[in-house]
């Protein structure tokens, strides 16, 4: 299984998806997982799967605020609103 460390600036869509299914209140200290990259620096994320893929996904404020804002954006879509897109971007990091 491909395992990819993603920052909170280059999530797309489906991974913002697969954050707010596996945590839709949020993720907390026992959710999160703690590493030291190739450099040496200590990593602290949250980990999504799909059928070939382990994401990694950095934690912090940032990523809170965006999920928080994508599933409001959602919840604005369900109800016929407009959703802003994400950048896809590159996901590894």
């Amino acid at each position: 299984m491909k395992r990819i460390i993603v920052d909170y600036n280059k999530l797309n869509t489906d991974i913002l998806n697969l954050l707010i299914e596996r945590f839709p209140d949020g993720y907390g200290d026992k959710d999160i997982i703690s590493f030291r990259n190739a450099h040496n620096d200590l990593i602290e994320a949250v980990e999504v799967k799909t059928d070939d893929t382990i994401y990694l996904v950095k934690v912090g404020t940032h990523l809170a605020k965006a999920m928080i804002e994508f599933a409001d954006d959602d919840n604005e879509a369900d109800e016929g609103a407009p959703v802003e897109n994400l950048d896809d971007g590159d996901i590894t990091n």
